[in-house]
């Protein structure tokens, strides 16, 4: 086991570095060092000696990847790429280039991401592999066929439509929950009951067919026949024995999601208000902060990398066949 996570981590490194070099190079294509100091500066018509001096003080004012004026390894070492990648791997997020502290923003608010995130994760699992069994429960009835088109039609249906939807008629006609906003502590409840409902729904049509089919494929295998000949209930075969012999698909979706978690939804948090590392991404995108996207590209690739390796690990938990070598 050890060897193994040992092994993912040397073959996680060059996969980061070639991220935060894809990063670079595509916003710096569309951004100039320039543009994001008139950007920060806020001023149409800033003095190029602003600009100048913006640049030197965070250090922009350099090569983007090769600084061919320089000698030796200064060539590579003495560039934007190497002087904030570096850092990174050390998970030393530096200073955004609006001057804040990027550590100190991203443990202020994952609080509030998670406290969305992990209750839509949670609800939304238990739910789907619920309405999930109970189809296949009634598979091949009319059901079956009912359930199926109506999974089909919120699939279709945007997410925007569903939080356009919801605060509507929740939060502006009905006025249980508040539209927007959030608070510390048990306050947030208020304010994150119509997101993660929202949330619920919306993924219920596709969870609730992925897993669906999942069911499906279990139920036509021997060891369902074998429990069946026996005599087991119908019901005791779907939730003892097809639920159990499903758990690693199961896991293959559901912990690869668990450390992204942490990270938050973009869209969910910025349309109702919810000071988390989504809208915080989304924010740094608007006023091209450099620094916060970089930053948060490479955490969201360390920490897929780790759900990745977490679902490996899982595997043997639930599968004794399955061994990390």
């Amino acid at each position: 086991m050890l060897n193994y996570i040992l092994r993912r981590v040397l073959y996680a490194l060059p996969i980061l570095v070639g991220v935060n070099v894809i990063t670079f190079v595509l916003f710096f294509v569309v951004n100039t060092p320039d543009d994001m100091a008139r950007m920060q500066l806020g001023m149409k018509h800033v003095t190029p000696e602003a600009v100048e001096q913006w640049k030197q003080e965070r250090g922009y004012d350099r090569p983007v990847l090769y600084n061919g004026a320089a000698a030796g390894m200064d060539r590579f070492t003495d560039t934007i790429f190497f002087d904030k990648s570096l850092r990174l791997f050390v998970f030393d997020f530096g200073p955004s280039d609006a001057g804040r502290d990027i550590g100190h923003d991203i443990r202020q608010r994952m609080w509030a991401s998670l406290a969305l995130a992990v209750p839509i994760f949670i609800i939304g699992m238990l739910t789907n592999i619920t309405v999930a069994l109970l189809i296949a429960l009634f598979r091949a009835t009319y059901v079956d066929v009912v359930a199926v088109v109506a999974l089909v039609v919120l699939m279709s249906i945007s997410g925007l439509f569903y939080i356009i939807a919801g605060q509507y008629l929740v939060g502006k006609l009905l006025h249980l929950v508040p539209i927007s906003g959030y608070d510390d502590g048990l306050n947030a409840v208020k304010f994150v009951i119509l997101p993660v409902l929202i949330g619920v729904v919306g993924g219920i049509g596709s969870g609730s067919r992925w897993y669906r089919t999942i069911f499906l494929e279990e139920i036509g295998k021997d060891y369902v026949r074998t429990a069946r000949a026996k005599g087991a209930p119908e019901a005791a075969v779907l939730f003892r024995h097809v639920l159990r012999n499903a758990l690693i698909p199961i896991l293959t979706g559901a912990v690869v999601v668990l450390p992204l978690l942490f990270l938050g939804s973009l869209i969910m948090e910025s349309f109702f208000g919810i000071p988390g590392l989504g809208s915080y991404t989304i924010d740094a995108i608007n006023t091209q902060d450099f620094a916060v996207v970089r930053s948060m590209v490479f955490l969201g690739s360390v920490l897929y990398i780790i759900g990745l390796m977490l679902t490996d690990i899982s595997y043997t938990l639930v599968d004794p066949r399955v061994r990390l070598n």
